[in-house]
Formats: structure tokens, sequence, C-alpha cells
């Protein structure tokens, strides 16, 4: 009997110690033109790593591999992992680039779940990493200020660029980097446009999605959502997703598009509430 005693306390002892030194970790993808440093230089990481998220390191990818730049910590319980996305490219090939992002990650931490955050159509990005399977041990996912029903920005950048000879010259001539910029990224206002029938958001948002935890942080008010200068708010909540109906919690910020360090408050909040 005593042997017995002593053989459950063990093992509990050892559930109990698995549970504590098991770790989340926190990966985040910047938005359109943005890059890992955004959320540094808005204030999101420094007010994480305060509450004891540690900076594990920044992902990136070239025709030579995935690279990882060591962060200043990392050996704590709880993990924040940056990426660097071609932010201007298509959603596939955004998906694409973070694919063996995640699949190193996986290696690193074969036994932690992951939770997603990304901010405008860095949130896209994750969510069709999702859809597509490519995300190990995901736990939930955070969207902040991200198109999930298209913008019309996207529809007037495309008309803009829309120009034929001899328009487009001088367009190009007398339009400096702005207009480069915005016909250098084409190919993902196609793919950011109000869904419609055979655009990859209509397709994206028809397919099922894991059952995690899904969160949408929305800009405008609580009691009218008034969305931003880029994103209506209707579009940024995923409750209007029709394969999410009813599986996101919203919050609102009354804030610009662009991450600040409200956002990084706000993430504190839900990443206690997804602990408990």
């Amino acid at each position: 009997m005593r042997k017995l005693i002593l053989s459950l306390f063990a093992a509990l002892c050892m559930v109990f110690a698995a549970a504590v030194a098991r770790a989340d970790v926190l990966i985040l993808a910047h938005g359109y033109l943005g890059s890992s440093a955004s959320w540094e230089a808005s204030g999101v990481v420094p007010i994480l790593a305060g509450k004891g998220w540690e900076r594990a390191g920044i992902l990136s990818l070239d025709p030579g591999g995935v690279h990882l730049l060591p962060g200043t910590g990392g050996s704590g319980r709880n993990k924040i992992y940056l990426v660097d996305l071609p932010s201007a490219a298509p959603l596939g090939l955004q998906a694409d680039h973070l694919a063996p992002m995640l699949r190193l990650l996986a290696a690193r931490h074969p036994k932690e779940k992951f939770i997603l955050v990304g901010h405008s159509v860095g949130g896209l990005v994750l969510r069709l990493a999702l859809v597509r399977g490519l995300v190990p041990n995901p736990a939930a996912l955070v969207t902040i200020a991200s198109p999930h029903l298209g913008t019309p920005r996207a529809e007037q950048a495309l008309h803009a660029t829309n120009d034929i000879w001899p328009v487009e010259v001088f367009k190009d001539f007398f339009g400096g980097g702005g207009y480069k910029t915005l016909k250098y990224s084409r190919g993902l206002y196609v793919d950011i446009v109000r869904p419609w029938p055979g655009s990859l958001l209509y397709w994206l948002n028809l397919q099922r999605h894991p059952k995690i935890h899904y969160v949408s942080v929305a800009r405008g008010t609580p009691f009218f959502l008034l969305g931003d200068l880029l994103v209506p708010g209707p579009s940024q909540d995923m409750n209007r997703v029709p394969a999410l109906r009813g599986r996101s919690t919203l919050y609102t910020l009354g804030t610009g598009h662009e991450l600040n360090p409200a956002d990084g408050f706000t993430l504190v909040n839900i990443l206690k509430d997804l602990s408990k």
C-alpha cells in the first residue's frame, strides 16, 4: 500500500511539474508595409516583456533558409517570436513564407501550444496558415484591425493603378515611391478586396477553421463600431466571417489603424484570459 501511495504521489508530481514547465509561445505577425520592428516601436513588445513575456527571437527567410536572430530572453515560461514577412506580397505567398518558420518553431517547442497574433493583413496571413494546416499545436488566433471582410481601400488602390499607356508612364514618373509601392502591391490588393465568388477571401471565409480560441481586436467604441481609415469596423470582427460566426471574442479600441501601446495592454488582458 505504501509503495502504491508513493507511486501515485510521484506520478502526480510529474504531472504537476510538466504543467508548470509548459511554456506559451507567442508569434507576432506584422501588417502591410510593416516589419518585426513594428511590434517593438509601437510599444507592444515592451509592454508584454514587462509582464513576463520574454523576447525569444526574430525569424526571417531567404533563399538559404530560415534564420533565427536570438532575442534577449527565451529561457522563461512565456516566449515571444517575431516574424518578418514580405508584407506587400499576396496572402498565399506570405503564408508560404511563414510555413518553414512555423516548422522550425515546432521543432524547438514540440510540446507547446502556439498563440498567434496578427496586425492588419498579418491577421489574414495567420488565418490562412491555420486553415491550410500549417500551424502546429495552435491554441488561439488574435487579430488586430484585420480586414476579414476586405477593405474598399484595396479596390481604390487597384483602380488608381489600373492605367493604360501613356497615363501609366506619367504616373510612374511623377507619382514617386508611393505610386510604385501601390503598383508593387497589386497582388495583395486583389486578395483583400471585399469578398466576391472566386476571390481568395471569399474562399477563406467559408473554410472550416480549427477549434481554437479566436479574438478580434477592432478599432471603434463599445457602442458603435466605427473602424478606422483603412478597414471598416465590421470587417475587423471575425464573428462576421461565415465560418466563424459567434466564435470570436471581440475587443474594441478607440484608436487608429496602426499598432500602439493600447494594443499591448489589451494583449496582456487577452493572454491572461486565455491562460485561465
